[in-house]
């Protein structure tokens, strides 16, 4: 099978999606990706302290290699405080990049933020992405970014200076909705935070404000399953969805709103042996597997474990953060960040509210 990725798709389907709104949810990522133009990055909005690529001179890092239990090799930055005193057991966090992003995006800067904290803190690249093992690039496996944070675990928990009853994780964007799976079956993540939550499967089965029908759900499940075939017989991967990379008078302001994170210098990031046009495209015929992906089904059960839901008042994805607040058990939280949208979160840092995550973490780990 051929692992190259196809960059065009017919008009028709992506008008389709477009107007019913499908092409808004999850990046985008039910829409068809069409001819991908090499623009140059537009100047980013760096208003209230956009800082994607921020560095600390008080916190030591650390690229990390390690396996998931499938024998995947994972990628990941590893972030001690200098001040770390190596013969203690300290309290641990691992964070989750957005979907279809890279460590490299928004869970670089909030590990960062929280070793500064005293945290040892990992990022990490969720299997199919970034520099994590996973072929074919980009695909969809909610069961695998789950095994992601629980092989996070796995590293810190073996690491002589964390301490295995305080391991907490954040995730952000789709890993909100990954690190809840995760969490449901991993009793060792002992304190949970999203952050600008999607539920991803949610997002994919009825789009935002359930804008999607179920006849037109059934249309991209039909032509996902066709596109198996095309493949099977040696065609090219086909990608889907993602971040637009022109902009025009009839670009929606969400996909602006991801534009201008994902294509401009505010947070576009390239990984090491991977392709620029790719980056937050997930496979088409993968990606209908987010529709068999309910995170928020039993998330009760993660009860009495601390969680922390954040959202943005202004956040087109608040509906997300509202209902798994509303499902969950006690012990729980919902902080709304007054004039926050959902990619401000990703790296605004007068905006993200590190002092609330800090103080959760203190309080729920110690």
């Amino acid at each position: 099978m051929h692992t190259l990725f196809s960059q065009n798709a017919t008009t028709d389907r992506r008008d389709f999606l477009v107007k019913t709104g499908t092409g808004l949810a999850a990046l985008g990522a039910l829409s068809v990706g069409g001819a991908f133009a090499a623009d140059a990055p537009a100047v980013p909005d760096l208003s209230n302290g956009a800082d994607n690529f921020y560095t600390s001179d008080r916190v030591t890092v650390q690229k990390v290699r390690f396996k998931n239990q499938y024998q995947m090799t994972m990628a990941g930055n590893l972030f001690t405080p200098k001040n770390l005193d190596r013969g203690k057991k300290t309290a641990a966090l691992v964070v989750g990049h957005p979907m279809g992003a890279v460590k490299e995006q928004s869970a670089n800067l909030y590990a960062t933020k929280m070793a500064e904290q005293g945290f040892v803190t990992l990022s990490l690249d969720l299997a199919f992405w970034g520099e994590s093992d996973g072929q074919p690039r980009n695909a969809v496996a909610p069961d695998m970014y789950a095994e992601s944070f629980s092989a996070a675990v796995d590293f810190l928990g073996s690491q002589p200076f964390v301490d295995r009853q305080k391991i907490g994780a954040i995730g952000v964007c789709g890993s909100g909705s990954f690190v809840i799976s995760a969490a449901k079956i991993d009793p060792r993540m002992k304190a949970i935070a999203t952050v600008s939550m999607y539920d991803m499967g949610a997002a994919n089965r009825n789009a935002l404000n359930h804008s999607q029908t179920l006849a037109q759900r059934k249309t991209l499940i039909a032509a996902a399953a066709e596109q198996r075939y095309a493949e099977f017989v040696g065609g090219p991967v086909q990608v889907t969805g993602g971040t637009e990379h022109v902009l025009n008078d009839k670009t929606h302001p969400i996909q602006r709103e991801f534009y201008d994170f994902y294509r401009t210098p505010r947070g576009e990031y390239t990984p090491p042996g991977s392709t620029r046009l790719l980056t937050t495209h997930p496979t088409l015929t993968s990606n209908v597997k987010f529709m068999n992906f309910y995170p928020f089904n039993d998330i009760e059960t993660i009860s009495p474990r601390p969680m922390l839901f954040i959202t943005g008042d202004k956040a087109h994805s608040k509906e997300f953060s509202e209902e798994a607040y509303q499902l969950a058990a006690e012990p729980k939280e919902l902080h709304i960040v007054p004039g926050a949208g959902h990619v401000d979160l990703y790296d605004r840092v007068n905006l993200i509210p590190f002092d609330k995550l800090t103080a959760f973490f203190q309080r729920t780990l110690g």
